[in-house]
């Protein structure tokens, strides 16, 4: 046999969308950026902090991976951003490929993982189990999560924190993924325009530097972003908050917090585009802030 028939006889490439689902704060943002190995979802202890369907795509000699980060299921649903919420996760299972279903065995199987396990029932795509945090010594409910194995075609033991896992948990992935052309180009990494990853890292700040003062309701909008001619990338924002006594909070004392807020964001822009920052940070309310950020706009260059 010819060395061109040994090529030509490689195996074929694999390519689709794989869906990160689960209950809130069980670590699919973390697992996300690690699997793609740069930042492109905010992580947060809060609940509610990932808003829009995220794509992090992951490019592999076997072919090209898509996974999809998605709002964590609420199980009680009373704001109209929890509404949406969860309405964004369901939508998120519609013509995908693969799902990876993640859990926290620390936690208790709730009401929230059987919403979730119901939806899961009315995808044929295939399933893996992934079970995360299996870095810690005290997981008091992993034989729970381990007893739901027989309804996934996999299961995974990983770590997202601590990067353990991952190779187990993309050879799974590729093994199940249909075969296909790649969706995105070489080198892209997401499906976010820059000024909507922009304002997600600065809600991640916001979430960071107030810890539980903030209330969930807060978003962040991008008014002016330029590239000056001394280097200086400089950009506008505002924060959105729906009361005024939430204002006074994201602004502290003397503007303590919000210079915060600012300084740690402007940190972590300028290591990425190893560029100076000028960040110039307003907050506002609006009762109606919500309808402000349309999902749509999030995605594109």
């Amino acid at each position: 046999m010819s060395k061109n028939n040994i090529k030509a006889i490689q195996p074929p490439k694999k390519s689709g969308f794989a869906v990160l689902v689960g209950r809130s704060n069980v670590g699919k943002s973390t697992l996300l950026n690690a699997l793609v190995g740069t930042k492109v979802a905010i992580t947060s202890p809060k609940p509610q902090t990932t808003r829009q369907t995220i794509h992090g795509i992951v490019h592999d000699p076997r072919g090209q991976a898509v996974f999809m980060d998605t709002p964590g299921v609420f199980e009680k649903a009373h704001d109209r951003l929890t509404k949406r919420l969860n309405m964004i996760a369901r939508d998120s299972l519609r013509d995908i490929d693969l799902v990876v279903y993640v859990v926290d065995p620390t936690r208790a199987v709730g009401n929230e993982e059987h919403i979730v396990l119901r939806l899961l029932e009315n995808t044929d795509a295939p399933k893996i189990l992934a079970i995360n945090k299996t870095d810690l010594r005290d997981l008091p409910y992993l034989g729970s999560y381990e007893a739901l194995a027989a309804r996934f075609d996999q299961t995974v033991s990983i770590s997202a924190e601590k990067g353990r896992g991952l190779k187990q948990l993309l050879d799974a992935v590729f093994e199940l993924l249909p075969e296909g052309e790649p969706i995105y180009p070489e080198f892209q990494v997401t499906n976010l325009n820059q000024k909507f990853w922009i304002a997600e890292l600065i809600r991640e700040k916001i979430f960071t530097q107030l810890h539980a003062e903030i209330p969930y309701s807060a978003g962040v909008e991008i008014n002016e972003m330029e590239k000056r001619e001394n280097g200086l990338i400089y950009i506008r924002a505002t924060i959105l908050t729906a009361a005024e006594r939430y204002k006074g909070m994201i602004i502290g004392a003397g503007g303590r917090k919000i210079k915060e807020i600012g300084a740690v964001a402007r940190k972590e822009l300028e290591i990425i585009w190893n560029s100076k920052v000028f960040l110039d940070l307003q907050v506002e309310v609006d009762e109606r802030w919500l309808d402000r950020l349309v999902p749509l706009d999030c995605y594109g260059p």
